[in-house]
């Protein structure tokens, strides 16, 4: 009797334990989002299902998930996460001239981009040449982000896939890695061209 009652326990305890490890997995390390609107179109689509790796290093190609709320002051009621692609790193310059984007002048490499969205799109409401100082001072960034040449530290510049629709860094500024919930991985069922442009884009962020 007292040999059911300990294995009872210790059969309880391992179910405990295995779902506590779930838990903090899920919190910790990885956890997954359904994407919510077109801006990182033909990338990612409205309503698919990623991964989130919270612990992934940041570098410049991936593509992240973070709490907008906390950065995009005129974020409409209701949203929360936005997904977009890093641009900028800390340090890094950023400008666009000529349907081409540069980071610390070298040219970046957009193949997952059609080429109305690499020019008229990346353009967007701020001419055919911009830079971080030009957008820093449109009067839409944080006033601690005014006049910046480069990107501070532990920051990031992001912007969406569908540049003619997304809302991004070009209008609010730099993101905190505080407020990065992490770094997204694509389903193994999804298709190679997207597991490239999405899980393998940093290593092949500039153009050759």
């Amino acid at each position: 009797m007292m040999q059911a009652v300990t294995n009872f326990f210790k059969g309880w305890w391992a179910q405990i334990l295995f779902f506590v490890v779930l838990v903090l997995i899920y919190l910790f390390v990885f956890s997954g989002i359904k994407i919510s609107g077109t801006s990182m179109e033909p990338t990612l689509l409205d309503k698919q299902y990623v991964g989130i790796n919270h612990v992934a290093k940041l570098k410049r190609g991936d593509v992240v998930v973070f709490d907008a709320r906390k950065e995009d002051p005129r974020i409409q009621a209701g949203k929360k996460d936005y997904v977009k692609r890093i641009i900028g790193v800390p340090g890094d310059t950023v400008s666009f001239s000529n349907g081409n984007l540069y980071v610390n002048g070298k040219k970046v490499n957009q193949d997952y981009l059609s080429k109305s969205e690499r020019t008229d799109g990346t353009a967007g409401d701020f001419g055919s040449h911009w830079d971080l100082k030009s957008l820093s001072n449109t009067g839409l960034w944080k006033s601690e982000d005014a006049n910046t040449t480069k990107v501070p530290a532990n920051s990031y510049f992001v912007m969406g896939d569908h540049r003619s629709v997304s809302n991004d860094g070009r209008y609010y500024g730099y993101i905190s890695r505080k407020h990065i919930t992490g770094k997204v991985v694509v389903p193994f069922w999804y298709s190679s061209t997207v597991k490239k442009y999405v899980d393998q884009q940093d290593k092949d962020f500039f153009a050759n």
